[in-house]
């Protein structure tokens, strides 16, 4: 795939200035997509994955959860806790995110998905969860707790949830009780788990970082990114 121009999208919540990075596909768009990063934030894994959807016609954006440039991994945690100390706030700070691609000149009459990676992919969900208005919302090893369930009304997306089965970060009991959770929220949802896969299947860089808990997984990440092109294609008609 030939790289695509990058564009910067600068905006806020709030009093935070945030900065997301934006792809346009070289056709007329179907749709338009935000990207919710890992606890890592936007980096080239995630503007990738924003490449990859305008080479399949979409208008993409990787979100910003920080404002700043994180620097390691407990750099990432340190910044993701206050971030995600209370659904509201960590909900408003997606919302923005939200705004600012709908707000983007190229996507003006489309519809929008919303997708994300680990922390985003609770990111993903807990935008569902607050009823925004998403066609699509899509998680790819995201995290399944939440501290505000969904209720009965509130999500207007289908829901695709991409595990893998040996994500240590997600238990049995997780996935049991987000299922029950989407069912008493008469919830429309997909969810795709792969045996033995493990956390962060999605990243050939995963294997190199070293951590039991996370790993590359070269069929998983082939088969959940046919499966959200498919969903894409059947909510987009």
């Amino acid at each position: 795939m030939t790289a695509m121009e990058v564009e910067q999208i600068d905006y806020a919540d709030g009093e935070v200035g945030l900065t997301g990075f934006l792809v346009r596909p070289q056709s007329i768009p179907r749709a338009a997509v935000l990207i919710l990063p890992t606890i890592a934030n936007g980096n080239a894994a995630m503007i990738r994955r924003a490449q990859m959807l305008a080479a399949e016609g979409y208008v993409a954006m990787v979100a910003d959860f920080y404002g700043v440039q994180v620097r390691d991994f407990d750099h990432a945690r340190e910044l993701a806790g206050p971030l995600r100390s209370t659904p509201e706030t960590y909900r408003q700070r997606l919302r923005s995110g939200l705004a600012a691609l709908t707000a983007h000149e190229s996507t003006q009459g489309l519809s929008v998905a919303a997708i994300g990676y680990c922390m985003g992919g609770q990111a993903a969900i807990e935008l569902a969860r607050d009823g925004a208005d998403i066609v699509l919302a899509a998680s790819f090893h995201g995290l399944l707790d939440t501290s505000a369930p969904a209720t009965p009304g509130t999500v207007k997306a289908r829901i695709l949830v991409c595990h893998g089965d040996a994500d240590p970060m997600v238990s049995r009991k997780q996935v049991l009780a987000f299922w029950e959770e989407m069912d008493a929220a008469a919830a429309n949802w997909h969810f795709h788990s792969y045996s033995g896969v493990k956390h962060g299947f999605t990243d050939p860089a995963s294997d190199a970082r070293g951590m039991p808990a996370i790993g590359y997984n070269a069929s998983a990440d082939r088969q959940s990114w046919a499966a959200l092109m498919e969903l894409l294609d059947e909510v987009l008609g």
